[in-house]
């Protein structure tokens, strides 16, 4: 595996410590973590996004959402189950999880439901009004024309 020196980076910038910290969970993941649960991520529209995750055999208490500072945190608590059943195969994870998803700034959550078995966690951008771009009028210089020169 190769490792990369971003000191140089972080020597010249001011601010982009989520950055350095965003790289080092990167490179600290597991495949196993990665597969579980799945989940797709939609773009609706320009400022709205979606997160859809299978959470089979979950229930709306078993999960939990949750934002802080930029980080998104889908929790899902398996249920004991009663060891009555005798299973041939079993193939649905019930297995407890955590997923984190970094936010970009200006990125609220603005709700979650549960359909059919997926969490949809519902995304929306939203720029404050002194960021948004504004178009500054130019004005010409004032052409007053001149009656009299005359000296004092």
């Amino acid at each position: 595996m190769r490792t990369f020196d971003l000191a140089p980076l972080f020597r010249s910038s001011i601010g982009f410590d989520h950055l350095a910290r965003m790289l080092d969970s990167a490179s600290r993941l597991d495949d196993q973590a990665i597969s579980y649960p799945p989940y797709n991520i939609e773009k609706l529209s320009e400022d709205s996004y979606r997160i859809s995750m299978a959470v089979a055999g979950f229930a709306e208490t078993d999960l939990d959402v949750t934002t802080q500072n930029h980080t998104l945190v889908i929790t899902g608590r398996a249920r004991k189950e009663e060891e009555t059943a005798k299973y041939l195969h079993r193939g649905i994870a019930g297995r407890s999880f955590e997923r984190r998803f970094e936010l970009a700034d200006y990125i609220r959550v603005s709700g979650a439901s549960l359909v059919n078995g997926l969490l949809h966690v519902e995304l929306a951008r939203e720029i404050p009004e002194a960021m948004k771009p504004r178009t500054i009028s130019i004005a010409s210089k004032p052409t007053g024309k001149v009656i009299e020169n005359k000296a004092a």
